[in-house]
């Protein structure tokens, strides 16, 4: 999908929402979350499951690679993702369109951001843009750390190595996980040893290290340091079939110090995903008004004072 249909698309899917919700069938009681295991997809699902589980629904989350958890979307095996970066996924969102596989249903992101980082101290030894990586080579033993096979960040920065990009043809990219790959900045940081890995935000990674983006990346991140949006995609006909529920999540729009203090508790407090996320609803019970504007629990009961009910608020 090129990024004027991506956006006409959105816009048509967003008009829709604009309609009163109605009462859900009981077939939509199950609803399908796929989870690449990224904290911040974690998080905003399991806010999306504490919230529908007081709606009457019952949300079920497949941990699946970026890759399968697409194709499980384009065959109708999963029901909504809430973690399409944009413009880094357009090449999945190229395939959906093809085959008519997805509806965007909103942006529920806006401010992130995503491409290689070095700690501060790295940067001071004057690693602050792409080009200058190749210089310090030995430094770095020539490797760039990524997340979980399969991640389309991954797959740019093979591009690059592969394309000779900024000297790199001779490095290796690493392979790991988002929590293996942060442990390895831990013990970097620790040895005061260099180290280039992928960083983005929201993640507390930005306030538990002192980190520097690097410059130059445009080609292969994007603009603004891989400045990113990221939407909230629905298999092709669940927002007809199930127009309370899409109605919710059309609502349900995000912030980066949300998505931080979310994963915070996660990563930092070692807390699971649905315990923090009532833990972060009961904190913030403000912003369920908003999300759940003319949404109706799934027997069509006001959604609001449901979800306030099952926290104890």
């Amino acid at each position: 999908m090129t990024h004027r249909c991506f956006g006409l698309a959105m816009a048509a899917f967003l008009l829709l929402g604009a309609s009163a919700s109605a009462d859900d069938a009981q077939s939509c009681r199950t609803i399908r979350l796929s989870d690449p295991g990224w904290t911040d997809i974690s998080s905003t699902n399991a806010i999306a499951s504490v919230i529908l589980e007081g709606l009457g629904y019952a949300p079920e989350v497949q941990t699946l690679s970026v890759l399968v958890g697409y194709q499980s979307l384009k065959n109708k095996d999963i029901d909504v993702f809430l973690g399409n970066w944009m413009p880094a996924q357009q090449s999945f969102i190229d395939d959906l369109n093809a085959a008519k596989a997805a509806e965007v249903l909103t942006k529920n992101l806006t401010g992130a951001k995503f491409t290689l980082a070095v700690p501060n101290y790295v940067a001071e030894m004057g690693v602050k843009d792409f080009k200058d990586l190749d210089a310090h080579a030995d430094a770095f033993g020539k490797e760039i750390y990524g997340i979980e096979p399969g991640a389309p960040a991954n797959e740019n920065i093979q591009k690059m190595i592969d394309a000779d990009d900024f000297g790199l043809g001779d490095w290796s990219l690493v392979e790991s996980s988002e929590t293996g790959m942060l442990a390895q900045v831990a013990r970097a940081e620790r040895a005061k040893e260099a180290i280039v890995f992928l960083a983005w935000a929201p993640h507390p990674m930005n306030t538990k290290f002192d980190i520097t983006y690097l410059s130059g990346g445009d080609a292969y991140f994007g603009p603004n340091f891989g400045g990113a949006e990221v939407f909230t995609l629905a298999r092709t006909g669940w927002s007809e079939q199930c127009p309370n529920a899409a109605q919710f999540f059309r609502n349900l729009v995000f912030t980066i110090e949300m998505e931080n203090e979310m994963m915070g508790k996660i990563l930092d407090d070692g807390q699971a995903p649905n315990d923090a996320a009532r833990e972060f609803l009961k904190e913030h019970a403000e912003a369920l008004d908003p999300w759940l504007k003319d949404v109706t629990t799934l027997d069509g009961q006001p959604g609001l004072a449901a979800v306030k009910a099952s926290l104890g608020l």
